[in-house]
C-alpha cells in the first residue's frame, strides 16, 4: 500500500463559502470524500491535512519523512510566499505534486511565481477540485513504476 500526505493550505477550509468564481461551489469535505475515493481506486492510502499555518504545514512534511512515499500539496497563498515549505519538501525529499484550483496564471501578477514548482514533480493549476485526483494518480503510478509494480 502507497501511503501519501495531502496538504491544504490557508483558507482552503473555507471552500465553498468563499471568492466561487475562482474557486467553485465544492467544500474542502466534498473535496476530500473525492480524494479518499480516488484513493481506494488506486489501492493506496491518504493523510489529508489542512492547516492555515506555515509551521504545522512544515511539520506534517517533516513527518510524512516517516511514513510516505509522496505528497499532493495545495500549499494556497503559501505557493507564493513560503521557503520555508519549499524547504522542507526539498528536505524531505519525497515527490511532490503541486496543486491549484484556479489557474494561478490567470489571476494577479504576484500568484504567477510559485516557490514550490521547482521542488515538484509537477504542477496542476485551474481544473477544479479533479487536479487533486490528477495529482493523486499521477503520483501513485511514478511511485509504482519506481517500485517496478
Amino acid at each position: 500500500m502507497i501511503d501519501i500526505l495531502v496538504i491544504h493550505g490557508p483558507n482552503l477550509n473555507l471552500l465553498g463559502k468563499r471568492e466561487s468564481g475562482w474557486y467553485g461551489t465544492v467544500s474542502l469535505d466534498e473535496i476530500n470524500e473525492l480524494i479518499n475515493k480516488k484513493a481506494k481506486e488506486l489501492n493506496c492510502k491518504v493523510k489529508i491535512v489542512q492547516s492555515n499555518h506555515e509551521g504545522e504545514i512544515v511539520d506534517a512534511i517533516q513527518r510524512a519523512k516517516e511514513w510516505a512515499k509522496g505528497v499532493v500539496i495545495n500549499p494556497a497563498a503559501y505557493t507564493h510566499t513560503s521557503i520555508a515549505i519549499r524547504d522542507a519538501l526539498l528536505a524531505v525529499g519525497l515527490p511532490a505534486v503541486e496543486v491549484h484550483l484556479s489557474n494561478i496564471y490567470k489571476r494577479e501578477d504576484f500568484r504567477h511565481r510559485s516557490f514550490i514548482a521547482d521542488v515538484c514533480i509537477g504542477q496542476i493549476a485551474g481544473l477544479g477540485p479533479r487536479g487533486y485526483l490528477f495529482a493523486l494518480e499521477a503520483l501513485v503510478s511514478l511511485l509504482k513504476n519506481k517500485e517496478g509494480g
